[in-house]
C-alpha cells in the first residue's frame, strides 16, 4: 500500500427546484459514479473560497457558500487514497449549466440536476448525500467508506 497524505476537499450541496446538482466523479465517459461538485483544497484559500472556485471551474456557476452540512471520508486501501470532504449548503448566485462549459482540469464533463427519486437509479457517493441534501439536518459525519472506481 502506498502512503499518501490525507487529502482535504470541499463539496457543494446545491438544491434548485428540488433537484441536486451532481457531476461525474471520475474522468472519462465510461465513469458512472456521480458526486457533488467541488474538489481538493489549495493552500492559502479558505474552504468557502476553495469551494466557490472549484464549483465555477466544474460547472460555470457562481455560488454563495452557506453552512457545513456533512463531513465524509473516503478510503481506498489498495492505493492508499484517503480523502476527507466537507459538504456545504450552497446557492447559485449567477450562471446556468451549459453543455459547452469546459472544466479546465478536464475531469468533469457531465453536470446534471437530479431529483431525490432519480438518485435511486444512479451510482453516487457518499451514501449519505441525499439525506444531507434534502433532510436539512445539522452537520452530520458519514463514517469512512471504501472507494471503488468500478
Amino acid at each position: 500500500m502506498t502512503s499518501r497524505p490525507i487529502r482535504l476537499a470541499t463539496r457543494a450541496l446545491i438544491l434548485q427546484d428540488n433537484r441536486l446538482l451532481l457531476v461525474n466523479a471520475f474522468p472519462g465517459p465510461e465513469a458512472t459514479l456521480w458526486c457533488a461538485p467541488g474538489g481538493g483544497m489549495e493552500k492559502h484559500a479558505s474552504m468557502p473560497e476553495n469551494l466557490a472556485r472549484e464549483v465555477f471551474e466544474e460547472t460555470g456557476l457562481t455560488i454563495a457558500v452557506g453552512p457545513p452540512a456533512l463531513v465524509n471520508e473516503f478510503h481506498n486501501p489498495e492505493d492508499g487514497f484517503h480523502q476527507v470532504e466537507v459538504f456545504f449548503r450552497c446557492t447559485v448566485t449567477d450562471g446556468a449549466l451549459s453543455d459547452s462549459w469546459t472544466d479546465p482540469e478536464g475531469i468533469v464533463h457531465r453536470r446534471r440536476w437530479f431529483t431525490r427519486d432519480e438518485m435511486s437509479k444512479i451510482r453516487f457517493k457518499p451514501d449519505a448525500l441525499p439525506g444531507a441534501a434534502w433532510d436539512g439536518a445539522a452537520c452530520a459525519y458519514d463514517p469512512l467508506e471504501r472507494l471503488v472506481k468500478a
